[in-house]
């Protein structure tokens, strides 16, 4: 089973003013779950934490991730990610030899990208016009940067620090913190109209059209951009590690580096960081948090499921 260390809460109250959504009902649900695994905790214990009945949460779940509670903890085993491993070889070598299916398909989002040249990268974005704004997702309120000539950034809003290994936090206003940090002579205006049709391309599996490509902008160093380009090979339901991506790239002991590269990825979700395990197939830190990263595994394990 997955060796799990999130931070968990339970019967914690929201604000009259804030209700909470699926998503936060969900994460309570996956952080009470990921504690307590080894006890194999009943559907009653777990929707009494939540505070749903059991089928509420049972149907919440299902219509979120596509698979019940029980299977989802079954989707984040170490066998589980054992078993996602085997396959990483030959995920990348397939991929690498057969080519592409068409020049915007890079994953299961049909994503096109181009990177910024290294002088755009060095100015910090100086310049630049990006548009964001805030939208629904299904793990969570998300922030969703435009520039010109693409999606240029994918976060998440927490309303407080993370406690379970995240570096995120503090709002909308932490979220938007955190992409100016990426480029800070750039302008960024809020803009929900110009960042939507983003929003809505991203996270509708409907839309992931291999004739509509998702056209990113990937601003980093050229040794990021190569990481990033890697990890849009991890097809949807798999996974790989550090080390095999440092292999990928002919650097075999840059594991480090090439955490730190995957740790730095801008848009989040569609460039799928989250894929990425540790050598053992144990999961590691994410930016927005490990039990985000969970129910973004989970909810795309039960994508792969149903389409199998």
């Amino acid at each position: 089973m997955l060796d799990l260390d999130v931070g968990t809460t339970c019967g914690e109250a929201a604000p009259a003013s804030a209700p909470l959504t699926d998503y936060a009902y969900v994460r309570r649900a996956i952080a009470f779950i990921s504690a307590r695994w080894k006890s194999q905790p009943a559907m009653a214990e777990i929707a009494a934490c939540v505070g749903l009945s059991e089928s509420h949460l049972g149907l919440l779940f299902r219509r979120w991730a596509g698979l019940s509670p029980k299977a989802f903890v079954q989707a984040l085993t170490l066998g589980h990610a054992r078993e996602l491993l085997r396959d990483k070889a030959s995920v990348f070598e397939a991929t690498y030899e057969v080519g592409l299916s068409g020049p915007g398909r890079l994953h299961d989002l049909f994503v096109t990208h181009e990177a910024m040249t290294p002088g755009e990268f060095k100015a910090g974005g100086e310049g630049l016009a990006m548009a964001y704004g805030f939208h629904a997702s299904p793990f969570g309120e998300a922030i969703v940067v435009a520039a010109p000539r693409g999606l240029a950034g994918l976060g998440w809003v927490d309303e407080d620090a993370l406690q379970d290994g995240g570096k995120a936090g503090g709002g909308r206003a932490g979220a938007l913190a955190d992409m100016r940090r990426r480029w800070p002579r750039a302008s960024f205006a809020r803009d929900d109209a110009a960042s939507a049709p983003y929003a809505a391309r991203v996270f509708d599996p409907a839309r992931w059209r291999p004739d509509a490509p998702l056209r990113v902008t990937l601003i980093g160093t050229d040794f990021e951009v190569r990481v990033w380009e890697t990890l849009l090979k991890v097809p949807l339901g798999r996974a790989t590690t550090y080390g095999a991506v440092a292999e990928r790239l002919g650097k075999p002991k840059a594991a480090r580096a090439i955490g730190a590269a995957v740790g730095r990825n801008p848009i989040s979700f569609v460039v799928p960081c989250h894929r990425v395990l540790g050598g053992s197939g144990k999961l590691t830190g994410y930016h927005w948090g490990l039990t985000r990263k969970q129910a973004i595994i989970g909810w795309e394990a039960g994508k792969a499921g149903s389409e199998g």
